[in-house]
Parts: structure tokens; C-alpha cells; sequence
């Protein structure tokens, strides 16, 4: 299997204009960090696997994000993953000076290769039954504002929706959770639009 992936070239070339910089050296960052990675496109994103996802990017029209796929078991010894992010372990990138060292990221990139290479999983409570997603109406009238976003939503698996959900309705003033439902319409509409790629996997 190739390491790169050209459908990674075209994301990049078609992201906004100050986000390229920024994807081409996270891209190059987890190369120099771990070569054996293997790089492919899932739900439109730039994915970076081995033995199972490592990390990801994505481009928006005015941030990047960046996450780790087991990101809840990494040390975190400088502090820098924000947890509660939905979509993204450093929060809302805009520059390459907001980025963390690049040692420190090779640092986290190297560990995240670590866990994967161990076997080590993610432990979730088992259960036979899945509780059923409730919408919110507040939340239900705003996707029905936004077609695109909807779909999109709608098309995502139950993790993906209880992430979205648990995020905005965990939300502890009603100006945050208003601020947190138009940046998940803003993420959904732009990921359906099929910013930088539209193959999906």
C-alpha cells in the first residue's frame, strides 16, 4: 500500500489559502514522525493510519483542526489537547505559529503510533441495546434550516450523531451551546460540500 495518498494532494491544493501551509506541514510533521504511517481519506478528511487511525486534519473556510484518533489515552504531558473539542485536539487552527512545537507533536504522533502498535483500545462500557438519539428541537429546527448540514448529519454513524449531540446539549449557558449548534452547522455543511475532496470511504 502506497504511504501517500493523491486524493490528500487534491484536499489540500482546494483548502482555503491559509490553511494549505498549515496541512502540508501537519501532513509532513506525522511522515517525519512516523514513516510507516499510511495515509487515506475518510468521511472527506485527510486520515493518517497504522494498525488502525493514528490521527487526522481538516480544512474549514477560516480553521483547521487536527486530532488524534485515541486521543483520551495519550499522556498529555504539555497540556495541550482540549478534550471537550468535537472535532479537533488543538482547538481552533488558524497559523502555524499556533501550533504546538514541532517536537512536541511528533512527541504525541509517536505516542498515538505507540498505542496502536500495542493493541491497546479504547474501553467503552458494553451494552446490547443503544439508547436512541434525541434531537433536541432547537437543534432539529436549525437542520432543517440547513439541508446540507442535515444530511450530512443524518448520514453520520450513531457515534459520530452522540458526539455532535452530547457536545452541544452538554453545553452550560445557552450562548455557548447557540455558539457551539452554528459551528456544527458550519462543520457539517462544509464536510458534505466536500471541501478539499468529495471521495469518501
Amino acid at each position: 500500500m502506497e504511504t501517500y495518498d493523491i486524493r490528500q494532494d487534491d484536499y489540500i491544493a482546494n483548502a482555503a489559502e491559509f490553511a494549505q501551509p498549515i496541512l502540508i506541514h501537519l501532513r509532513q510533521l506525522i511522515h517525519d514522525a512516523a514513516p510507516q504511517i499510511q495515509e487515506t481519506m475518510k468521511w472527506s478528511m485527510p486520515f493518517y493510519d497504522y494498525k488502525g487511525p493514528v490521527c487526522q486534519l481538516a480544512g474549514f473556510k477560516q480553521h483547521c483542526t487536527f486530532g488524534f484518533w485515541k486521543g483520551s489515552l495519550l499522556s498529555d504531558q504539555h497540556n495541550i489537547l482540549e478534550r471537550s473539542e468535537a472535532m479537533g485536539h488543538l482547538g481552533r487552527i488558524t497559523t502555524l505559529a499556533g501550533l504546538p512545537t514541532d517536537e512536541i507533536l511528533i512527541q504525541y504522533i509517536q505516542e498515538a503510533v505507540e498505542l496502536n502498535e500495542k493493541g491497546v483500545k479504547i474501553v467503552k462500557a458494553k451494552s446490547t441495546v443503544k439508547t436512541p438519539l434525541v434531537v433536541p428541537g432547537y437543534f432539529a429546527d436549525l437542520l432543517k434550516e440547513h439541508p446540507q448540514a442535515e444530511i450530512q448529519f443524518n448520514a453520520y454513524s450513531y457515534s459520530h450523531k452522540k458526539e455532535y449531540l452530547e457536545w452541544i446539549t452538554e453545553a452550560k449557558t445557552e450562548a455557548t451551546r447557540q455558539k457551539r449548534m452554528l459551528t456544527a452547522i458550519q462543520w457539517l455543511s462544509e464536510v458534505v460540500r466536500g471541501i478539499g475532496s468529495s471521495s469518501k470511504e
